[in-house]
Parts: C-alpha cells; sequence; structure tokens
C-alpha cells in the first residue's frame, strides 16, 4: 500500500473546498452570535472519564482511544463536542443564568454515520444551558434554521420528536436493560413483529403504547391520531401540545414540519423534544438537535439544555 494513501472516509480538503467550508464556518459563527451565543473552543481530547461519562454507549463506540504518554490515563479523541460544552457550561463559567455557547471544530468518528460520510466532521453547534421552557426548544430550532438560510440552504423540512413518550411506555425497564435497547431499535427501524414479540410480556397500555407510536408519524393530523392511540399514556398530552406549539411557531418561517412519534436515534441522550432538519436535494439529514437536560448532571450541574449541531461539509455541494 502507497504510503500517501489516507485511511477509508478521511480525505484531504482541496483549495476551492476549503474555501468554501471556511465562509460558512465564519457565516454560522456569526449567525450564532447575532442571537447572543459566545463562541468556546474544547480540546480535542480528554481523559476518557470525562469525555465519556453519561453520553451513553453509542458515542463510546464512536470514539477512538488512546493512552497519555504523560500520566498512563486512557483518553479519546471527541466525536462529539456537546458534553464538553455540558462540562464549560458546569465547572469552568458556572453562571446562575441562562448561558449561550457555540462551537465549531473537527470531531473524528470511528465508524462514518452513514453511507459516504466522512469519519471527520467539521461540527458546528450552539447550546441554551439554564432554560427549561419551550422558549429554548424553538429558539435552537430557529438559530438552526436561521444557519441554514445564511448557509443559502433551500427548501427546509423540519421533523419534530420527543423521547418521553417512550420513555414513560419503558418506564418499568432499567435504563441499561437489553431489552430496552431492543425495543427502541425495534421502533427506529418499524419493525412491528419485533416491537410485538419484545413487548409480549409488558403491561396492555405499555406495549400498545409502543406498537401505536410505530404508525404516527406525517403531518399534522397526525397529532390528533396521536391524541387518540395514546390517550391511556401519562403525559401523553402534555407532549403532544408541545409539539403542536412548536410547530405553529414554525408556520410563519415558511418551512414544511412533520412528526415521528419513533424517530429515536440518540434515544439515551436526549430528554425531551429532538428535531431533524432535512433539506431539498440532500440524501441525510442536515440538523440534529433537542433537548438534553442530563448531559449536565455527570458534571455536578444538572441544568436543562437544548441545542443542534450540524456537520459544514455536508453543506458544501
Amino acid at each position: 500500500m502507497s504510503a500517501w494513501i489516507l485511511p477509508d472516509h478521511i480525505a484531504d480538503v482541496l483549495p476551492s473546498e476549503a474555501r468554501h467550508i471556511e465562509e460558512l464556518r465564519r457565516i454560522l459563527l456569526d449567525t450564532a452570535r447575532s442571537y447572543g451565543y459566545e463562541l468556546v473552543s474544547p480540546p480535542m481530547l480528554e481523559y476518557l472519564a470525562s469525555l465519556l461519562t453519561g453520553t451513553g454507549e453509542q458515542l463510546g463506540l464512536q470514539t477512538f482511544k488512546l493512552v497519555d504518554q504523560l500520566s498512563g490515563r486512557s483518553m479519546g479523541l471527541r466525536a462529539d463536542t456537546t458534553p464538553q460544552v455540558a462540562r464549560i457550561d458546569a465547572h469552568l463559567l458556572n453562571r446562575s443564568g441562562v448561558t449561550r455557547l457555540c462551537y465549531c471544530g473537527p470531531v473524528l468518528h470511528t465508524r462514518p454515520e452513514r453511507p459516504h460520510a466522512t469519519r471527520e466532521p467539521l461540527q458546528f453547534g450552539a447550546e441554551i444551558f439554564g432554560h427549561a421552557g419551550p422558549e429554548a426548544d424553538l429558539e435552537a430550532l430557529r438559530l438552526a434554521m436561521a444557519c441554514l438560510r445564511a448557509a443559502k440552504v433551500d427548501g427546509v423540512h423540519v421533523d419534530l420528536a420527543d423521547v418521553r413518550i417512550a420513555h414513560r411506555l419503558l418506564a418499568d425497564l432499567p435504563a441499561e436493560s437489553p431489552l430496552r435497547q431492543d425495543i427502541h431499535a425495534a421502533l427506529a427501524a418499524k419493525d412491528a413483529a419485533g416491537l410485538a414479540s419484545l413487548t409480549r410480556a409488558m403491561s396492555a397500555v405499555s406495549r400498545e403504547g409502543l406498537l401505536a407510536l410505530l404508525d404516527l408519524y406525517g403531518d399534522q393530523q397526525v397529532l390528533t391520531k396521536a391524541r387518540s392511540a395514546l390517550r391511556d399514556v401519562p403525559g401523553a398530552e402534555d407532549v403532544i401540545a408541545h409539539l403542536e406549539w412548536l410547530a405553529s411557531r414554525l408556520d410563519g418561517d415558511g418551512v414544511a414540519v412533520s412528526f415521528d412519534f419513533a424517530d429515536l436515534p440518540g434515544y439515551a441522550y436526549y430528554s425531551g423534544t429532538r428535531f431533524g432538519i432535512y433539506a431539498r436535494g440532500a440524501s441525510d439529514v442536515l440538523v440534529r438537535g433537542g433537548r438534553y437536560d442530563e448531559v449536565g448532571a455527570v458534571f455536578g450541574r444538572n441544568r436543562p439544555a437544548a441545542g443542534f449541531s450540524l456537520d459544514i461539509k455536508q453543506l458544501v455541494p
């Protein structure tokens, strides 16, 4: 093998593309700053004890690991910047009020997240800490859309979901239960037969509610269907009303909105509303975000948190 051959899903960025990426980086950071977000720049590597604390198994599998030659401790190259920003909010800034932070830098993945994706995304993101209200969810959504508009991305489509209904239906299963993980996988794959088999020993409310989630996707009419299908699930009405409120606030922004109650990637990470933003001509989701109130708990400061991230390289035609 030639010495100059790069690893799979790793590539050089040549002048024209590099210039475009740098222009987008500046545009997105300026957009976030116009919303009151302050820039932070966490390190590329940290001790694993800090980097992966509370983030779930999936991020651990995506993280390159190495040994620090100075201390002998295990370290990792970050696969996601959000936990680092939560650590900064909790331990370095330690503010009592609302804090808005943004960042932009490379992350490394052990495997590509999708076919033909890079293992070295340039991750841009924004996080708002200390605000538990729906306004923070809406702000994260609107900033994400403003960033895409500034990057001249057309045909934006927002898909809304919420992990709280699934969490409540699975409340009797431990968080790390293999059965719980298998159920989430069946929901994500919309595998009705598999889900029916996995839930056969559960209570009628939980089993019927989980099976109902598979069919709850589509436009605004899905909310009416969800109210009927999930009427016996505690707290479901509040979640549906919250999604309805968010969608109503996006009507004037000229974006299409849909809902998917079984869309649960990152279920161990999110604590409430989550969203994906798509665009005409894009083969995959461009932005992922939502509410993750537990992200700072492992750092000793459990503050409400919401935000989003994207890969700037995905925005380059």
